[in-house]
């Protein structure tokens, strides 16, 4: 195996954590999940020759999956539009928690999934424990404009939490 493929996966493996919480975030069933997941990897792989080690691998790699899933949820409901298919069942995978916590995490993300996908980037990034000028960096916008959209996307995310209780 050649050095830079070998390199590629070493990293990737590192950072898998990564993606499989952005492939959960922008996409509501297994499926499309692991689609996700695979493109993203396909993605980072295809570009990762133009990685040149400014930036650390995971911050480049933030940014690589973030774009790849912003891109792949607009082409998934434009086809979703086009084939008419809807589907509420949201798949979880099962992890060692308990049942209470899988029922929040379940909460948590179907609440995520009712956010823009800029709205979900901020609540990764803060999930992550991003400070505010990382925040900001990623997405290309001020500091401040990042503490200001994380707080509005944190009480959005309130919001539509105590709605589902609600309900």
């Amino acid at each position: 195996m050649p050095l830079r493929e070998k390199d590629f996966l070493e990293k990737i493996e590192k950072h898998k954590g990564v993606i499989f919480k952005i492939s959960k975030m922008y996409m509501d069933n297994f499926d499309d999940q692991n689609d996700l997941y695979q493109e993203i990897i396909y993605q980072a792989w295809k570009s990762y020759s133009d990685f040149q080690g400014k930036s650390q691998f995971s911050t480049w790699l933030y940014r690589t999956a973030l774009n790849t899933a912003i891109l792949f949820l607009k082409r998934q409901k434009r086809r979703q539009s086009l084939e008419i298919h809807h589907s509420d069942a949201i798949v979880i995978s099962q992890d060692s928690y308990n049942e209470q916590d899988d029922l929040n995490m379940k909460k948590m993300y179907q609440a995520i999934h009712q956010l823009s996908p800029i709205d979900k980037a901020l609540i990764f990034y803060f999930l992550e424990d991003f400070p505010g000028k990382e925040i900001a960096i990623q997405l290309g916008i001020t500091e401040v404009n990042a503490r200001v959209k994380l707080n509005r996307a944190k009480q959005k995310l309130k919001e539509i939490i105590q709605t589902q209780e609600t309900n």
